[in-house]
């Protein structure tokens, strides 16, 4: 077992990653401080000593993967590119983020009910901002007359999201397909119900 004296300096980066896997595993609720300092062959004294508590291990969690989404979606948003591109544009940016980091996604879509009201309203308006890159992304398309005027703009954002939510539930990072291939095949199914004839 360490002593706090011995701790390297990556330990911090190991503690978030270890929480991450076992969060996304067997869920925020079912494991405890003394569960991660085990995994890591910790004594719970050293874990205190770097972590406040749980909750805040939960937190930088979500917070670390929802600043990747902004970073990643930012060209996406702001670029003059036509709609067709920008949605796979950021399609490939949302889905690198999540093959990236597939456990600490995988608590952000699935536990971030369990902090405090001010931190849930905290991610509810990130997310909210990340599904409103791929609205006016639509939204533009369906003014521009190359996708059909009546798409459904926020039912469409959603599913778009929503397959890439699942990622972490069945992409293999050794697999046959590559994160964008994903992304693109997510975007050619997309697009096939979007686009207005030639």
């Amino acid at each position: 077992m360490e002593s706090g004296s011995q701790v390297p300096p990556d330990r911090k980066e190991q503690i978030y990653r270890t929480a991450a896997r076992l969060f996304s595993e067997a869920g925020y609720r079912a494991t405890s401080m003394r569960d991660i300092a085990a995994a890591l062959q910790l004594k719970a004294g050293s874990l205190y000593s770097h972590i406040e508590s749980k909750e805040e291990l939960l937190w930088g969690i979500v917070s670390r993967v929802a600043d990747e989404f902004d970073e990643a979606l930012g060209p996406s948003g702001a670029s003059d590119a036509p709609p067709a591109e920008r949605l796979r544009a950021a399609l490939v940016a949302y889905t690198g983020v999540v093959t990236r980091n597939l456990e600490y996604a995988a608590v952000l879509f699935s536990e971030w009910r369990q902090l405090p009201p001010e931190r849930q309203a905290q991610i509810t308006r990130r997310r909210d901002a990340v599904e409103q890159v791929f609205r006016r992304i639509l939204q533009d398309g369906v003014a521009a007359g190359v996708f059909l005027p009546d798409t459904d703009v926020k039912l469409t954002a959603v599913l778009a999201l929503s397959g890439a939510n699942w990622l972490p539930h069945w992409f293999n990072p050794a697999g046959d397909l590559s994160p964008e291939q994903v992304a693109d095949r997510f975007g050619t199914l997309l697009l096939r119900g979007l686009q207005t004839p030639d």
